[in-house]
């Protein structure tokens, strides 16, 4: 199992809640499943980064029951955490580039 890179955690999320609502041990079991069960995020890591992201309004939460009736904070991609979900997106996607060039410069 492999814990996020640093700066990727809000990527995850977000990629996560774009999907549809969840609550945070929900959030940590999709990007689990999404990653192949590679990526593992954990509880003291998510839950400061959902504040984080609630703060900047790229995700909204509402309070509800979950699958075992048990109260919930369940948190939702806005349209401004869809814009940012994109850009990080695009940033990603070039730095793997430039790293996957330098892996091949000789």
């Amino acid at each position: 199992m492999t814990r996020p890179l640093q700066g990727t955690l809000d990527l995850l999320i977000l990629r996560a809640v774009s999907l549809g609502p969840l609550h945070g041990y929900g959030i940590i079991q999709r990007i689990h499943q999404m990653s192949g069960e590679m990526l593992e995020v954990e509880q003291g890591s998510l839950y400061p980064a959902l504040y984080r992201i609630e703060q900047r309004g790229w995700v909204s939460a509402k309070w509800g029951l979950n699958e075992t009736g048990r109260r919930a904070k369940f948190y939702s991609i806005t349209r401004s955490g869809r814009k940012q979900l994109e850009a990080e997106e695009e940033n990603w996607d070039r730095l793997v580039l430039a790293i996957a060039r330098v892996r091949q410069a000789t």
